[in-house]
């Protein structure tokens, strides 16, 4: 069973699973786990750790259109250092003084490889779903992309000054805010920009029609990438830029530019099905874990 039918088979027993946040009243709460393996390229650091695990959680609470209230998170690990422990706690405390939440605590556990599970909580009287998008919507996506790929790049090749640099993203709790009240749905984009598209069309019961001139890509992979199709690959299927992919009425859309206090760029607009880049297919495909 691969990952995408693994979620069929939780989506199927669990009735509020399919959004990046449960819902219970006006909580919101995401759990995630990352794995030194799959996660963390060597030359990662403790505090890079902290920050990125913990912000991939705050990251579902932003893309709930919350307010981000706190996260913990678990540490194993082989064998307990001090200064890789306090690192990682430095880490976990920034990007949540970032987005204004706090950090309350977590667990420590002996593990045979480094691991990392966390869990963030938020608030929303009128949270955004993934079901909410109607054709002639615009879709749209924050910040740009390819940077996590460009940051593998600059891992393999020994630059991990810039590489930690890059792998630290701030969850764009903000802009969730800003867009709750405009967004027709919403989700963030850890599995890639193509695979965050499939998703919410599915969810919404629609199609995307989008233009890949339009899609913002982060200045990192212009230098890195070995190809226009290396590019392509880094900005639409890599996965893990942490962005939000969301759908706006059109009614809605400058004021939902206006307000939102990151870039917000329209890459195309919601039709009736299929999901297309410049007219071809899509191929649903993306970050996988494990």
């Amino acid at each position: 069973m691969d990952e995408q039918a693994a979620l069929s088979l939780v989506g199927g027993a669990v009735s509020g699973a399919g959004d990046d946040c449960a819902v219970v009243d006006d909580l919101v709460a995401t759990t995630d786990m990352l794995h030194e393996t799959s996660d963390f390229p060597d030359g990662t650091t403790r505090y890079t750790a902290g920050w990125r695990a913990v912000g991939a959680s705050l990251s579902d609470v932003a893309a709930m259109g919350a307010e981000a209230t706190a996260a913990l998170a678990v540490y194993a690990a082989p064998s307990f250092e001090d200064s890789e422990l306090e690192s990682f706690l430095a880490g976990c405390l920034d990007v949540c003084a970032a987005v204004n939440a706090e950090y309350v605590g977590g667990d420590l556990d002996g593990h045979q490889e480094f691991t990392v599970s966390t869990t963030a909580f938020g608030r929303s009287d009128d949270p955004v779903y993934r079901s909410g998008a109607t054709p002639g919507d615009a879709v749209c996506v924050t910040g740009t992309f390819g940077r996590s790929g460009a940051a593998l790049r600059l891992f393999d090749r020994g630059d991990t000054e810039r590489a930690n640099e890059l792998f630290r993203f701030e969850p764009r709790v903000a802009t969730g805010r800003a867009l709750e009240s405009h967004a027709s749905a919403m989700m963030d984009s850890s599995d890639g920009l193509a695979r965050s598209l499939h998703q919410l069309a599915a969810a919404s019961d629609c199609g995307m029609s989008v233009s890949y001139d339009t899609v913002p890509i982060d200045p990192a992979v212009d230098r890195l990438a070995d190809s226009p199709d290396d590019e392509r690959e880094l900005a639409v299927h890599f996965g893990e830029d942490f962005e939000l992919v969301c759908t706006i009425p059109e009614a809605s859309l400058s004021t939902a530019i206006d307000v939102a206090p990151t870039k917000v760029t329209r890459i195309g607009t919601v039709t009736d099905e299929g999901i297309r880049m410049n007219g071809v297919p899509l191929p649903d495909r993306g970050f996988t874990h494990g």
